[in-house]
């Protein structure tokens, strides 16, 4: 029997395009120290049942950013994008206004204009 591993992660799941709770379009946004495994990250976007499942990662400059459907890993989603700014600008970067994400579709910059992001 193999070795069992546990993993903390902490994820958040944010309404992109609204301010109210439970209405416009979910993402989950999994904010990461270190990646794990594609396979471990898609079982999770199968288990969130979401449109997206947005999984972050802290670089020397900026983050990386990588997106998964339950059917697989794709190379952009702009609310999952937007969603993943505001969880990290409101929660673990509290004292800038604009965040640098390195993916798959090259270079992406959300900015916060007051309680807007874009």
């Amino acid at each position: 029997m193999g070795e069992e591993v546990l993993y903390m992660i902490k994820q958040y799941v944010v309404d992109a395009f609204t301010d109210e709770i439970l209405h416009g379009n979910p993402a989950a946004v999994c904010v990461l120290e270190d990646w794990l495994s594609e396979g471990l990250m898609q079982d999770i976007a199968k288990e969130n049942r979401l449109s997206e499942t947005a999984f972050v990662v802290k670089e020397e400059a900026g983050y990386q950013l990588r997106w998964f459907t339950p059917g697989g890993e794709i190379d952009l989603c702009g609310h999952a994008t937007l969603a993943t700014a505001f969880v990290l600008l409101n929660y673990y970067e509290k004292d800038v206004e604009e965040v640098s994400f390195q993916t798959l579709s090259g270079q992406l910059d959300v900015a916060r204009k007051g309680d807007l992001y874009e």
